[in-house]
């Protein structure tokens, strides 16, 4: 298993927006999440940041993430999702979120 963690900023003035698609996640871009082998995830916010979490339990990641990226339900919830977000300087172009090192782990 490989914990991922991102950031990203998120548009004030989308804020409501963004927590109201996130209050009911369409049940097609769960499954695919699932699909690619993505478990416990999760999105928590402080201020206008937004912080990513999962857990990756297949053996291809990147194969597994262009698999989701291919996906019509999940490339229409990122046209609703992305106006709300702003990409942190230093993000590589191909992608939205940044990836964050980790530090530190306690089992």
């Amino acid at each position: 298993m490989k914990r991922i963690a991102q950031t990203i900023r998120l548009r004030p003035e989308h804020r409501d927006e963004y927590l109201r698609l996130h209050a009911a996640v369409w049940p097609a871009v769960e499954d695919a999440l699932r699909a690619a082998n993505i478990r416990n995830y999760s999105i928590h916010l402080l201020g206008d940041t937004l912080f990513g979490y999962y857990e990756y339990h297949g053996t291809d990641h990147a194969a597994d993430l262009a698999t989701i990226a291919a996906d019509p339900q999940t490339q229409a919830w990122w046209a609703l999702t992305a106006p709300c977000q702003e990409r942190l300087p230093g993000t590589p172009e191909e992608r939205q979120w940044t990836d964050l090192q980790e530090v530190w782990h306690l089992d």
